[in-house]
């Protein structure tokens, strides 16, 4: 199930890019961080006389201390964040560590919160994940963090994708870190569909013609399980916007009267309808767990379609058929010409680390999260979750070896610098 909670995230990024469906180019990946290094410059003291700032600890962490992190266990896991736990451990040996994981975040840790007893370090994500309206008087502001310099000494603001900083902004208060870059689309096995000739659909028509195909071979286009059923919210929304282009992304975003009458996403939800009446949704969808709706997909492969996060293939790494070659493409469109292009992809950063103000080590904390944010941190995730961190330049040429980084080609590194874009980035929120 996507590891932030929703499907669909307001404060997330569409982007219209140039490329092929396979080869999608995300010019917006492009780093842009603030000038200068924070770390060569004084901080004042409450006496207002400049104070150096120590590059090795910059949040003052008591070596001596105790640091707990509780992490939403869902397709990521947990050992991410533990091998990040054993770098720091490397530098503060006299530390004790408590990483653990649940996927009952708001019913475990909210009590907490009102006990004054929070943890340190908090994944606050998954379907469970405490709203952050609730906490966000409780919640540290995180603008130091990404001030300091990561362990390889370069300034954490200057390494990361343009726009990742945005989601954990709540209230003009930067609270949350989103560590991870995700990016949606619809999912496929490169070597079924090289079997049967098929290409990957552009637009809803050709959706429709392909279930028609797959029909033909006792296949479905589509699976779906109860917990994730808005996944195909994502879908429709993501098809609408690319299709309708700012106006409709605007409505929806500043909630307007009637923006879910739209023509655009009564269009999409129409063909979603057609596909539905058509028969090309393998029955039973509301009776089954999502994990094993998804196994019917990518194990046994009885539909030949998937729309879900970039989480996917780690989610499903035990239960995905020898030979898969997962591979993914952007929403289908109305159209052969939608406003924001054939190749617009939604991507955005999730799965937020926040940082309680009352947590009993909020230093260690923001520490355990600065090694997080490390370059030995973020090729770990990339090579074992096999998808990219916020951490830019991170993902090698050959993507560790899997054909399902071609959706987002040059995330895998930062790209050159360039006084203008070349493709539109469409904020969302």
């Amino acid at each position: 199930m996507t590891n932030d909670g929703t499907s669909m995230k307001r404060r997330s990024i569409l982007i219209a890019a140039m490329g092929a469906p396979l080869g999608v180019t995300l010019a917006s990946c492009a780093t842009g961080g603030s000038d200068g290094d924070p770390t060569d410059d004084p901080t004042e003291d409450g006496n207002g006389e400049a104070e150096e700032v120590d590059t090795e600890n910059p949040f003052g962490v008591d070596e001596t201390s105790s640091v707990e992190a509780v992490i939403f266990d869902g397709g990521y896991g947990i050992d991410y964040v533990e091998f990040a736990a054993d770098i720091m451990a490397e530098r503060f040996p006299d530390m004790n560590f408590d990483v653990s994981g649940t996927v009952n975040i708001a019913p475990e840790l909210q009590p907490r919160f009102v006990g004054g007893d929070p943890p340190d370090l908090i994944d606050n994500a998954g379907a469970l994940q405490i709203g952050f309206t609730t906490i966000l008087n409780q919640l540290e502001e995180l603008e130091d963090v990404i001030d300091a310099p990561n362990l390889e000494g370069e300034t954490i603001r200057d390494t990361l994708f343009d726009g990742v900083l945005e989601p954990g902004t709540f209230g003009g208060r930067f609270v949350a870190i989103n560590y991870v870059l995700t990016v949606y689309g619809l999912w496929y096995s490169g070597s079924l569909f090289e079997e049967y000739g098929w290409e990957p659909p552009t637009t809803w028509d050709e959706a429709k013609e392909l279930g028609a195909a797959a029909q033909e071979e006792d296949l479905y286009l589509f699976v779906w399980g109860q917990e994730a059923a808005t996944y195909y919210q994502t879908l429709a929304i993501d098809s609408a916007i690319k299709e309708a282009g700012d106006e409709l992304r605007l409505a929806l975003e500043n909630l307007e009267p009637d923006a879910w009458r739209h023509d655009a996403l009564q269009d999409v939800f129409q063909h979603m309808k057609d596909i539905v009446d058509a028969g090309y949704f393998l029955p039973g969808g509301s009776g089954t767990q999502f994990t094993a709706a998804q196994a019917q997909w990518s194990q046994e492969q009885q539909a030949i379609l998937y729309p879900s996060g970039s989480w996917i293939e780690n989610e499903m790494s035990d239960q995905t058929a020898d030979g898969f070659e997962m591979r993914g493409f952007p929403a289908m469109s109305l159209t052969d010409s939608p406003a924001l292009g054939a190749t617009a992809l939604h991507s955005t950063a999730g799965e937020p680390f926040i940082v309680p103000a009352d947590a009993a080590n909020v230093a260690a904390g923001k520490e355990l999260l600065r090694t997080m944010l490390s370059r030995e941190a973020a090729e770990y995730f990339a090579r074992e979750k096999l998808a990219p961190t916020i951490v830019a330049g991170t993902v090698p040429e050959d993507g560790f070896g899997s054909p399902r980084w071609s959706l987002r080609r040059t995330c895998w590194k930062r790209p050159p610098e360039r006084s203008t874009p070349t493709t539109s980035s469409v904020v969302m929120g």
